[in-house]
């Protein structure tokens, strides 16, 4: 089986009649097939049209710029016996930042001039036989043009790129497993029955991840549904009531939200309510914070809207109010935008220290901060993106002279279990196998995560939570 990643252009290599086209048609969706030949006929009298040939090429290579410049799948339907042409396709690939692979196709010559023969329009035996005798020495030149891979054709599944390599990693996996936990992260609440539903679905859910082993549980807090989850209006829940909710349906899972936004509430009150929190839920609260973004609800709230310089200012003066809060005593606060006369709580959180976990992956701010005060960071992306960022993050550490294994490393994204196509879900959202996620969480395990939060998007019952829990029973 060919594993290509999504999006990335494939370069097909073979002589006449070999079978590229017939591959090509069966394999990919008609739209992502570029062929010369179907544009010989575009801008001549027909495939045939070798006079076209030349303008063919013109268009083909306009045709794969824009749909690279896209990072759409792409499929090059031609001879690609000329080896600075295929070289072309890598350099235009590499220019689009766009994994190149190509898929060489090393028919008997007997069988290619059997299907040649039966054309309509069969190439001249001539140019068969030149492309023929021609074609042991492309065959070997091939991996020498700078492709990623270099396949033999057959059966092809088309991946997330995260999930490339997944399946060997997930033997690795069987094999010397690593730990990791995982957190279901919840975003949206437009279920089926609606608002009437809503708390029993989510108490159910909220039981299913225990059950499933779910280390965690967060919400967002958000007072609209945000772009790239759905529509403003749909249904939005307060996430730290929601929390309050969760926290009564379960026993032993941490609570937090992927995160609070400073701006939304006053910071010594947000200490309050984490600690009630963690109170309530027998010492299971997690502070997750960040900086805010979504200028949108503050302005139909009615709430300020701070710079970006302010917001962080008021999310440094919350880093070191919040712990204030939890501890001993009632100690005057004064920071750069926020001043507390009596940084008092009673009763004191269950917990010696509510771990606090930043969202946010910036590099000169939010990383930094984290090195200084977070015990736990939020990251996006896949494995290189992880590590680059782990990277900076240890840099920081090193300035504030603070052990980075102090520092709980998380990783969010979406997530679907199962085959269902590409297409109809969110281009944010890995669908793969049940092993395919394995391989993947195991390979973010090696890049240094240590809590794997999930958006499942399928979630509105608790099928998907439980389909998940293969994956997390891997890691033990």
């Amino acid at each position: 089986m060919i594993r290509l990643p999504n999006p990335c252009l494939v370069v097909l290599v073979g002589p006449s009649g070999s079978g590229k086209s017939h591959w090509a048609d069966a394999s990919f969706l008609a739209g992502q097939v570029v062929s010369a030949d179907r544009l010989r006929a575009l801008v001549g009298e027909g495939e045939h049209d070798q006079r076209a040939g030349t303008d063919a090429f013109a268009v083909l290579d306009l045709v794969l710029d824009r749909r690279l410049k896209r990072k759409l799948l792409t499929v090059v339907d031609t001879l690609g016996l000329d080896q600075a042409r295929r070289r072309q396709y890598v350099a235009l690939a590499r220019r689009h930042r766009m994994p190149v692979v190509a898929v060489t196709f090393d028919a008997p010559a007997a069988e290619c001039r059997a299907r040649n023969a039966h054309r309509h329009r069969p190439v001249p035996a001539k140019v068969l036989a030149a492309q023929l005798k021609q074609w042991p020495s492309v065959l070997d030149a091939v991996g020498e043009d700078g492709f990623d891979a270099v396949h033999t054709a057959g059966p092809v599944k088309i991946v997330d790129p995260q999930l490339l390599t997944a399946l060997d990693s997930a033997r690795r996996q069987q094999e010397e497993p690593v730990p990791l936990d995982f957190g279901l992260h919840v975003v949206s609440y437009t279920w089926p029955g609606g608002p009437l539903e809503i708390g029993a679905r989510l108490a159910a859910i909220a039981r299913a991840a225990e059950d499933a082993g779910f280390s965690y549980l967060s919400v967002m807090d958000h007072f609209l549904q945000i772009p790239g989850i759905g529509r403003r209006w749909e249904e939005m829940l307060d996430g730290w009531t929601t929390l309050g909710y969760v926290a009564g349906c379960t026993t032993r899972i941490k609570l937090l939200t992927l995160v609070t936004g400073v701006t939304y509430r006053n910071v010594a009150h947000l200490g309050k309510i984490a600690a009630t929190l963690d109170v309530l839920s027998g010492g299971r609260a997690v502070c997750g914070i960040g900086a805010a973004w979504n200028d949108d609800e503050h302005h139909a709230y009615g709430w300020r809207f701070p710079p970006v310089k302010e917001r962080f200012k008021l999310l440094e003066d919350a880093l070191q109010l919040l712990p204030l809060m939890w501890g001993p005593g009632a100690p005057a606060f004064e920071g750069q935008v926020v001043n507390v006369p009596e940084a008092i709580c009673y009763p004191r959180p269950l917990q010696e220290r509510i771990p606090i976990l930043i969202g946010g992956s910036g590099e000169k701010k939010t990383l930094r901060l984290v090195a200084r005060y977070g015990d736990a960071c939020n990251l996006f992306g896949d494995v290189g993106t992880v590590r680059h960022k782990l990277a900076v993050l240890h840099r920081h550490c090193e300035v504030f002279g603070r052990d980075p294994a102090d520092v709980r490393v998380t990783q969010l994204s979406g997530v679907f279990v199962g085959d269902e196509p590409r297409a109809v879900m969110p281009s944010r959202v890995v669908v793969g196998s049940v092993d395919e996620h394995i391989g993947r969480y195991r390979e973010l395990a090696e890049a240094g995560v240590q809590t794997a939060f999930v958006r499942l998007a399928n979630l509105g019952d608790t099928a998907p939570v439980h389909e998940f829990g293969k994956v997390i029973q891997a890691f033990g």
